[in-house]
């Protein structure tokens, strides 16, 4: 066979011309198929690359060919064609099938299906985009249902802009807002990773997005060097080695204080011009996969300037105000490929009034770009004015030489659902903001669609996201951006057990990261079809079961924060059911029963307050919205239905499924904690107002029952994630710190622990504590709630038992093993654990909540095929029950 990419010679032509007439005498085999696409370009090699992995991997022969040896008539062999619409012989091929493509949008596509001697599938697009896209969707209908499963059709983009809100963080010495966090400092080095980049990128134009906003408080010192000011350019890259404290500045203000930024290693050791190359490959990488890039900034920061030349914050400063200016150009001046900059005013901007603000954005970032289309004619550039703290015909007014120019587009940016798109598909607060920019059919905006919620557990709910953007006012709309400020989306660095190198989150939380871009892109695209890349994601399960499982689990976090609404992130983060301590009205920040009473929900939800409740029901009252007490059943009803599907999957299933179903369990329990914490607060309020103390044993159980699902939720979560997580915006996500709040909130309520004991869990085989070898032990069965014939209590005193067992592990691998314990004295007990005779890591055995309450905690380790030895010496205040070997 011939197989050609690229320009072709004379003789090639003449070969390959030669090779498709000896070869059409010879009809291809139903295993064999052409592709006939220009992979010389970028964007095409992409979309063919992933149709020629799904073919191959299904055993197909693949030839390559230019799109120019194509001959539609020659139908005995199976073809695969992408050709764009303007293409003479795509533009044949349609005439002949009387097709027209003149509804085509930039970025859509067709795919045409004919069958008369032998399958010929036909891409065609507008633009490479949209042939990519087209690729990328075939690719994904063979995989899911093979060739056959391939139909007729045609789609165009539904949001003309699907981007990402990426805080980047840099160096320590120009931060995002999202710096003095554990993401962050985790991802310094990643952001100079050219390998990293390229499969993020590659990750979102498969799904769908089609640019980056790296968000930055001030990045011109390590992106670029300015004529007029070359001592402020940045070589290498630093990251703080200071003692962080938990919480700083929610308004980025400090991030450069002397204790952070002169305590410091370097990363990577860069010059500035090899800055400057490195993210002109970054953009133009991004730019061969439909992946714009723009920068966007908060105001007035001046990190990394460290006042040389006379630069400050102050806005009347003539020298900060040229500085900026000629930044924002050679921004520009330095990367051609970057297509856009934005920029907020504000967070420092205090003594301010909007007019001075805006009048100081024109001056420098928009006298900066009308500078730069002066110099560069043909150049077309996207301005991005956040509407923040300002009036949005107030900078309508004062943007109108950009708003006019024909080579500049510009356009709002608006916070749609607060922090948190996890809360309703019906969101209210953008409604004053849209009714303003519709009197001026100019103004267009895209929407900021915030995921403060999601950072630990894989999400996933289809029909939440669909319904959520279909609601998104789509007149006035170009498209969104999806991110967080509370976290960085770049490499994973929670996960115990990870791959190596580790996933990017994009990878991890790919399922999520999906939806919001697809369906942003089409709205309309079905769940069979989400199925369908279920099933090729996970061919060892049940796709269905799955999808419903997950899609149950996934409503927690919108019917929660729904009902619990803090609408900021440091108002709320339901992960680990805390604030700042301001929006708490607690010292430590955690949302105890009565903040439960007091906070009210989302006003785009038709949730009744508690208060409203106590008065609906002391006055008889009726309703057509929806009570506390039904919204817990609602929640503990998608609880249940996740958890019933987890337990139908048995047998051996890969890591990544077995984590997701762990996640799907994680959620769970979450939200019966939640459920169960709306009852346990609508009964205390109740018996406030009434004095019935009916309700109060009835908010006694409840907070029982809602602390039960606390440790579960931990003790799950905590076998997969290292665990505290520092986020700043909330501080420390500690799940076992928080449990002794979860504690008091019952004793501070007049009653005591009495929480459940954790069931065991299935599949594994148990090992119990009183048919080990131990020492220094005896067994007991005085406190009931153990399995087999009893657990090992320590004689007298506290000092170590000694403990050990003999599995016999069928296979190597990862086991997980499960320590089935109760607590004398409610501390933390760290234990090494001792695999044939070495140390392999710890566990750690902690508050149970009360003596008889039997809890378990696992530890993630390898162990070879045969016979193995366990070892452990917790203190003596641990009651052993068992030890449950569970196959990863």
């Amino acid at each position: 066979m011939v197989r050609l990419t690229g320009k072709l010679s004379l003789l090639n032509l003449f070969l390959a011309c030669f090779g498709a007439i000896l070869f059409s005498a010879y009809p291809l085999s139903a295993k064999e198929i052409q592709i006939f696409a220009d992979e010389n370009e970028a964007h095409i090699q992409f979309a063919v690359s992933e149709i020629s992995k799904v073919l191959q991997k299904n055993e197909f022969l693949v030839e390559h060919n230019p799109l120019q040896l194509w001959d539609e008539t020659v139908t005995e062999s199976v073809q695969i064609v992408m050709g764009l619409s303007s293409e003479e012989k795509i533009k044949n091929y349609l005439v002949n099938k009387n097709c027209s493509p003149d509804s085509l949008q930039d970025e859509g596509f067709m795919i045409r299906v004919s069958n008369e001697k032998n399958l010929q599938i036909v891409v065609v697009a507008k633009d490479y985009a949209g042939l990519m896209y087209g690729g990328f969707e075939l690719a994904e209908i063979i995989s899911g249902g093979g060739m056959e499963s391939v139909k007729d059709q045609f789609q165009n983009p539904y949001k003309a802009m699907r981007g990402v809100k990426f805080n980047i963080p840099l160096d320590v010495r120009t931060p995002s807002y999202t710096d003095v966090s554990d993401a962050a400092q985790h991802n310094i080095t990643e952001m100079w990773n050219f390998d990293f980049w390229k499969e993020y990128i590659d990750s979102l134009a498969k799904f769908r997005y089609n640019y980056i906003s790296l968000w930055s408080l001030h990045p011109f010192p390590s992106v670029i060097k300015v004529s007029d000011y070359p001592d402020i350019a940045l070589d290498d890259v630093h990251r703080s080695t200071v003692d962080w404290k938990e919480n700083y500045n929610l308004n980025g203000i400090g991030f450069d204080s002397p204790e952070i930024v002169n305590n410091y290693e370097v990363l990577k050791r860069m010059t500035i011009d090899e800055k400057i190359d490195f993210w002109q490959r970054v953009m133009r990488y991004g730019k061969e996969r439909n992946v714009d890039f723009y920068l966007v900034t908060w105001n007035i920061f001046t990190n990394g300037t460290f006042g040389k030349y006379g630069i400050t914050d102050e806005l009347e400063n003539p020298v900060t105000k040229d500085y900026f200016r000629k930044s924002v150009k050679q921004l520009f001046l330095s990367y051609p490929d970057l297509a856009g900059v934005g920029l907020t005013t504000g967070e420092n901007m205090y003594r301010y009034s909007t007019k001075q603000k805006e009048d100081w954005a024109f001056d420098t970032y928009g006298q900066a770009v009308l500078d730069v289309v002066k110099e560069q004619p043909d150049r077309k550039i996207t301005f991005i004015h956040r509407q923040h703290q300002t009036g949005a015909l107030d900078i309508a007014d004062k943007f109108a030489p950009l708003i006019n120019h024909p080579n500049i587009n510009f356009i709002f940016s608006y916070k749609y659902a607060k922090a948190h798109v996890y809360s309703s598909t019906k969101q209210v607060y953008h409604q004053d903001f849209v009714e303003e920019i519709s009197r001026d059919k100019n103004l267009k905006t895209i929407w900021t669609l915030r995921n403060d919620d999601v950072f630990h557990f894989r999400w996933g709910a289809p029909d939440f996201v669909r319904e959520f953007i279909k609601n998104i006012p789509y007149d006035v709309s170009k498209g969104y951006y999806y991110g967080s400020d509370q976290y960085i989306w770049g490499r994973e660095f929670l996960s115990k057990t990870p791959e190596r190198p580790r996933q990017t989150e994009i990878a991890k939380h790919w399922y999520h990261w999906m939806l919001w871009g697809r369906l942003g892109y089409n709205p309309e695209m079905k769940n069979e079809q989400i199925l369908d890349i279920l099933q090729s994601h996970f061919p060892e399960t049940d796709a269905s079961i799955l999808f419903n499982a997950w899609q149950n689990a996934s409503m927690i976090y919108p019917l929660t924060t729904g009902f619990h609404w803090g609408s900021l992130d440091f108002q709320w983060y339901i992960e680990s059911g805390h604030s700042r301590p301001a929006p708490a009205e607690t010292p430590s920040g955690y949302h105890d029963i009565n903040r439960f009473i007091s906070l009210p929900p989302h006003k785009g939800t038709n949730y009744m307050s508690i208060p409203e409740y106590v008065d609906f029901v002391e006055n008889k009252k009726s309703s057509t919205r929806i009570t506390p007490v039904e919204l817990a059943g609602e929640i503990n009803e998608y609880a249940d239905k996740a958890l019933s599907g987890v337990e139908t999957f048995k047998g051996e299933i890969g890591k990544e499924l077995r984590q997701t179903l762990e996640d799907i369990q994680s959620i769970s329990y979450l939200g019966k904690y939640y459920a169960y914490k709306i009852l346990a607060a609508t009964n205390l309020a109740l018996f406030r107002a009434t004095l019935d103390v009916d309700y109060r044993e009835k908010m006694l159980q409840a907070l029982n029952q809602s602390a039960g699902y606390w440790r579960y939720y931990a003790s799950l979560s905590l076998s997969n994630y290292q665990n505290p997580l520092w986020t700043n915006r909330v501080g420390y996500v500690d799940w076992r710190k928080t449990y002794d709040y979860v504690l008091y909130d019952i004793t501070a309520n007049g009653g005591k622990p009495e929480i459940a004991s954790m069931n065991t869990t299935k599949g594994g085989t148990i090992l119990e504590a009183e048919k080990s070898d131990f020492h220094y032990s005896t067994v007991s069965n005085v406190v009931s709630g153990f399995t087999g014939s009893g657990y090992l209590d320590y004689r007298s005193g506290d000092a170590k038992q000694d403990i050990e067992w003999t599995v016999d592990a069928p296979s190597e691998g990862m086991y997980a093993l499960e320590f089935r314990y109760s607590l004398k004295r409610q501390e933390d007990f760290v234990c090494p654990v001792v695999i044939n005779g070495k140390e392999v890591g710890e566990i750690t055995f902690w508050m149970t909540g009360s003596t008889g309450c039997w809890c378990w905690d696992r530890i993630s380790v390898r162990l070879p095929n045969g016979k193995n030895t366990i070892k452990i010496s917790p203190e003596g205040f641990v009651m052993l029950d068992h030890l449950n070997v569970l196959k990863e």
